[in-house]
């Protein structure tokens, strides 16, 4: 009995840490910015188990059945933490209220927990063999879930399997003590009840996982979702709405297929048109091959590497009909190479010399992506660029984040690149930014390759005049140890109205 009380403080731990990472990946997901994110989280889940803990003082009668119902308070609040949050948050709720309110409430139950359980097995160990025994059972649950959280957990199972999984061992810990300590309860048949009910309900939660996520997604993307995967990097999502497909990552518009090639040709041809005889580009992100594809009508290109992080991306849009169809095959290309890594370290571990690098991703909403804007990140970037060559670089709204843009502009000059910012209009975005990096002073070209349906070399031109609202403004470098830009980003984009 003794060594099986002792093994629930192991899955103990293991669900309570499962239920702090989860809210802290959920805000992260939905709300940006995963540093602010999981600190706060964090310090409010460990204030809440201090609350807790104090509490266990006023629990002195009916130990054992206090433990048991709070497992199971603990199993049902945990384990539909995840599926409530994400409902919460597509049907338009006070999200952040129920995060933080949940949070509260679980660190609380999970503060009880330990306190209870060491009072109940006080008769069985000296104090000094107690306390050495749970802690350490305590600390190796939380070793476990951390490890086991990244690699196996969220990107296989997906949060809302996940919290109810764990709810589930919560409950089944509660299940294990009532028959272990049936003949010391009074009360064991209402407990019974409890207990069956508590499992019942999750067990159906944890089947009817895929429903309840279609079920949030439906109110929360507007159109027909046509696919959506759970990566261990993201949430992807493609809509459908007549020949219009819309790709969002962990919630971010990312493109629409109907005006895409605007964004794809702006990012590429300036500078792809302006190195004659390019022969080797990089692409940084862009896992879509869409940027990809607009490189590949350069027949002097022999070979394009495609750096992205993640593989799921770059096998759904390799295989995927609808997905290869929009970029026209090119993640099949043989002059194609892709690999799947992070790309700060493969820049920092490689030495190849490219032409023409695009550098195409996501906006710096939080302190992951933000790295990849640094100054740090533009010197490596710089080491890669052949003397003649040209680097893209995607840089947000210059109108709705104009500190933003012109942040990455001047973080871009403080390393030593001639740069050339601009700017196009692109409907599914509004006004958007990029800039040219060269070692040599950028002129415009001379001409396109033909099939392209928004540039010509006439109006390329107006694309770097910047009027007023969106001209320059001052701003500190992005570097990796403040990264500012984040700042600025969430502090623009919080003020535009959706």
């Amino acid at each position: 009995m003794t060594h099986t009380l002792l093994i629930s403080v192991f899955v103990i731990a293991s669900c309570g840490l499962v239920y702090e990472l989860i809210a802290g990946t959920l805000a992260s997901y939905l709300l940006g910015d995963s540093v602010t994110q999981f600190s706060t989280i964090i310090g409010t889940y460990l204030f809440a188990m201090g609350i807790g803990s104090w509490l266990s003082r006023y629990v002195v009668r009916g130990l054992i059945a206090r433990f048991i119902q709070i497992e199971l308070a603990v199993g049902i609040l945990g384990g539909f933490s995840a599926p409530a949050l994400f409902l919460i948050f597509a049907w338009g709720g006070a999200f952040r209220m129920a995060l933080y309110a949940l949070v509260l409430i679980i660190g609380v139950l999970v503060g009880l927990e330990i306190p209870l359980v060491m009072r109940i097995l006080k008769q069985q160990f000296a104090f000094k063999d107690l306390v050495s025994q749970v802690l350490t059972l305590d600390y190796l649950g939380a070793l476990a879930v951390s490890l086991l959280f990244p690699i196996l957990l969220a990107p296989h199972l997906g949060l809302n399997r996940t919290s109810l999984l764990f709810g589930l061992l919560n409950v089944l810990v509660a299940a294990w003590a009532l028959w272990l300590f049936r003949e010391q309860l009074p009360q064991l048949y209402w407990l019974r009840g409890q207990c069956a009910a508590t499992i019942l309900a999750l067990g159906v939660g944890f089947v009817a996982a895929d429903q309840i996520t279609a079920l949030a997604e439906e109110n929360l993307y507007a159109d027909d979702i046509v696919l959506a995967r759970t990566s261990p990097y993201q949430r992807i999502v493609v809509t459908r709405w007549k020949d219009d497909l819309r790709l969002f990552l962990n919630n971010n518009l990312q493109f629409s297929s109907r005006d895409e090639y605007r964004y794809h040709e702006a990012l590429v041809h300036p500078g792809l048109s302006a190195v004659p005889g390019a022969r080797r580009a990089l692409v940084l992100g862009g896992g879509d091959g869409l940027a990809v594809r607009e490189i590949l009508r350069y027949p002097s290109v022999e070979s394009v590497t495609l750096v992205d992080l993640d593989p799921e991306m770059t096998r759904l849009f390799t295989s995927h009909p609808l997905l290869s169809q929009l970029n026209e095959g090119a993640l099949n290309s043989p002059k194609l190479r892709i690999v799947n890594a992070d790309a700060f370290q493969w820049l920092a571990q490689n030495a190849e010399l490219f032409d023409f690098i695009v550098v195409d991703f996501p906006d710096p909403s939080n302190y992951s992506l933000g790295k990849l804007y640094t100054n740090t990140f533009y010197r490596l970037l710089a080491k890669h660029l052949t003397a003649d060559g040209a680097a893209a670089i995607q840089t947000t709204s210059p109108l709705y984040a104009r500190q933003s843009f012109w942040c990455i502009v001047r973080t871009l000059e403080s390393v030593g690149f001639q740069v050339a910012p601009y700017h196009a209009y692109v409907p599914a975005f509004g006004e958007w930014g990029f800039t040219l990096a060269t070692r040599q002073p950028w002129r415009p070209p001379g001409y396109y390759p033909s099939g392209l349906r928004f540039l010509t070399v006439e109006t390329t031109a107006a694309l770097f005049q910047f009027p007023p609202d969106m001209g320059p403004v001052e701003t500190e470098i992005n570097r990796l140890n403040n990264q500012i830009l984040v700042h600025y980003y969430e502090r623009e984009w919080s003020q535009v109205t959706p």
